[in-house]
C-alpha cells in the first residue's frame, strides 16, 4: 500500500513539475496572451495537459507492453516538431498583435454622409475599410468575415480556438514521451504500475498547467487593465521568444546533434 502511495504523490507531482519546462511554459504563454478570463485560460491549460497525458500514454503503454525501441532519428524528429511549432506560435503571436495595432483613422467626405476608415472589430476580427457608422452605409454584414466563415467551417468559436492548446499538448508529448517513459522503466518493473504511473504524472501535469495558465492571465488581468501597453509588450515578448526558443531547439537538433549528418545523437531528456 506504501508503494502504491508512493508513486502517485512521487508520479503528480513530478508531473506537476514537467509542466515548469521552459518550452511547455513558452507555448503556453503565446496562447494565454490573448485570454483575459482565468476560467479560460485554465481551460486551455488543460487542453494543453489533456493533449500531453493522451500523447504520453499512448506512446508510454507501447513502449512499456511491446518493447518498443524508438528509432534515433524519429526521436530527434519528435523533439524537432516541438521546435517547429514554437517557431509558428511566435509568428502567429506576432502577426496577430500587427493586425490589432490601431491606425490613425482617415475620413471621406461624400455627398451626404462623411465615410472614413480605421481599424474596427466584428466580434473577434479586427480589420480596415472604409465605412460610415449608419446600418446601411457598412459594405459589409457582422458575420461576413474570415473569423465567422472558419467559425461556422469549424463549429464554435470555442472548440475552434480549444483546439489549438490540446494541439500543441499533442506535440509536447511526442517529444518528451520517450524519456518520461524509460525513466519509469528504470524504477519499475511492473508494467501495470508503470503505466499507472504515467496516467498519475499525465493528471499532474495537467494540474500544474492550469495553475501556470490561470497564474499568467490573472497577472495579465491585473496588470493589463492598468497598464495596456504591457500586455501588448509582453504580448510581442513572449512571440519573440517563442520564435528563438524554438529556433534554439532546431539549432540544437539539426546542428549539434547531428540530424542530418551520418551518425545523429540522441539521448531522451
Amino acid at each position: 500500500m506504501l508503494s502504491l502511495f508512493s508513486i502517485i504523490a512521487i508520479g503528480f507531482f513530478l508531473g506537476m513539475r514537467h509542466a515548469t519546462d521552459p518550452d511547455h511554459v513558452i507555448a503556453v504563454t503565446t496562447i494565454v496572451t490573448n485570454q483575459r478570463k482565468t476560467s479560460r485560460a485554465a481551460l486551455i491549460g488543460a487542453m494543453w495537459g489533456v493533449g500531453h497525458t493522451v500523447t504520453i500514454l499512448i506512446v508510454g503503454a507501447a513502449i512499456i507492453l511491446f518493447n518498443l525501441v524508438i528509432p534515433v532519428r524519429l526521436g530527434l524528429t519528435m523533439e524537432l516538431s516541438v521546435g517547429v511549432m514554437l517557431i509558428l506560435l511566435g509568428v502567429w503571436n506576432l502577426t496577430s498583435f500587427m493586425r490589432a495595432m490601431p491606425a490613425p483613422a482617415t475620413v471621406y467626405k461624400t455627398e451626404n454622409a462623411v465615410a472614413h476608415s480605421h481599424p474596427h472589430a466584428h466580434g473577434d476580427y479586427v480589420h480596415s475599410h472604409v465605412h460610415g457608422h449608419d446600418p446601411e452605409s457598412h459594405s459589409h454584414a457582422s458575420d461576413q468575415t474570415p473569423l465567422a466563415r472558419l467559425d461556422r467551417t469549424f463549429g464554435t468559436a470555442n472548440l475552434y480556438l480549444l483546439a489549438r492548446p490540446l494541439v500543441v499538448g499533442i506535440v509536447h508529448g511526442l517529444a518528451g514521451s520517450a524519456a518520461v517513459t524509460l525513466l519509469i522503466l528504470a524504477s519499475i518493473r511492473n508494467p501495470q504500475w508503470a503505466i499507472a504511473y504515467l496516467l498519475v504524472f499525465g493528471i499532474g501535469t495537467i494540474a500544474g498547467m492550469m495553475l501556470i495558465t490561470m497564474s499568467i492571465a490573472s497577472t495579465l488581468h491585473y496588470v493589463g487593465n492598468r497598464f495596456a501597453r504591457f500586455r501588448h509588450g509582453l504580448s510581442v515578448a513572449s512571440g519573440v521568444l517563442s520564435i528563438a526558443f524554438g529556433l534554439f531547439l532546431a539549432y540544437e537538433i539539426c546542428i549539434v546533434q547531428g540530424f542530418f549528418g551520418a551518425n545523429p545523437q540522441w539521448t531522451p531528456h
